[in-house]
């Protein structure tokens, strides 16, 4: 059995039933967009709204390749979170899926999506329909996704408590944030298609991109003005990880993990390609560094 839900000009579609995994459906200007939900089936005693997570697939994925790759389900009984698998928009429905982060990437940035628009909106329903804490809303995302995160982050301003973008970049021309975020970010050393000191992207389609990347560190910069931290990040470093910390006030942090010998890929995940072409570090878990970061929030 569904439902027809009008909530902050969103028309969704959820099992009325308590379930583990249900689909969500937003009408967004005149795109239909969805998204694939995990929620806990218990709840604890004292508990009154959850935290939620956003995981955003990378270009050419979809929401189940996210789910995959990340692996944040596994936390959701463990931690009482709810988690989000958005899916991007493309030519074919759930295939080849890409988010509008303004200089990438392909058939979302072409066409404009209006991406910010949905995930503001997916967050609105999930806080009227899935007792969501609008104080705990994180998002975090891969490649593309990472891209996109950025962009949801400074768009949303109050929205978002704290980002995670992982194997993303910006690209020098970012507005101003509307709001401070807390930032965990985490880049592959080794990458090839976002490489790390920046500049053109490998191993993509021309028309992929319409800008080089920055280094990595520019991302830790970037929220580290916007959350009106110090400039000069602290710099230590833990078997295959170079960790940069800026100085920040209480509840604004912003810290960049280097992992020495990641390729594009998700730390402690599973390869986002096909024939696991991208070479996976073991360590870090991106997912378990990210939750701690994520439920340290204030």
């Amino acid at each position: 059995m569904k439902c027809w839900i009008m909530v902050a000009a969103a028309c969704i579609a959820a099992p009325l039933s308590a379930q583990r995994s249900l689909r969500y459906e937003l009408k967004v200007g005149q795109e239909t967009r969805s998204a694939d939900l995990r929620v806990p089936r218990t709840r604890a005693a004292n508990e009154t709204r959850r935290p939620l997570v956003i995981a955003l697939h990378g270009g050419g994925g979809n929401a189940a390749n996210a789910e995959r790759m990340t692996g944040f389900t596994a936390l959701v009984e463990r931690e009482g979170l709810v988690v989000a698998y958005p899916n991007g928009s493309g030519r074919r429905p759930r295939r080849l899926l890409t988010w509008n982060a303004r200089h990438c990437c392909a058939f979302a940035m072409e066409n404009e999506a209006a991406d910010v628009a949905f995930l503001s909106a997916l967050i609105d329903t999930l806080v009227a329909s899935q007792s969501v804490d609008p104080s705990r809303v994180f998002i975090t995302g891969m490649s593309n996704g990472a891209m996109m995160t950025h962009v949801a982050a400074w768009s949303l301003g109050g929205k978002v408590r704290a980002i995670a973008p992982v194997v993303g970049t910006i690209f020098g021309d970012e507005p101003a944030a509307r709001a401070p975020v807390r930032a965990i970010i985490i880049n592959g050393m080794r990458d090839k298609i976002v490489p790390y000191a920046g500049g053109s992207p490998g191993g993509v389609g021309p028309d992929t991109w319409r800008r080089d990347a920055r280094p990595a560190l520019d991302q830790g910069a970037y929220w580290a003005r916007a959350n009106g931290c110090g400039l000069d990040p602290r710099r230590d470093s833990v078997r295959n990880v170079v960790t940069y910390r800026w100085p920040c006030p209480a509840g604004r942090e912003v810290e960049l993990h280097a992992v020495v010998d990641g390729e594009h890929a998700w730390p402690g995940g599973r390869s986002g390609r096909r024939r696991g072409r991208d070479g996976v570090s073991a360590s870090p878990n991106a997912t378990e560094l990210i939750w701690a970061f994520f439920k340290a929030s204030p």
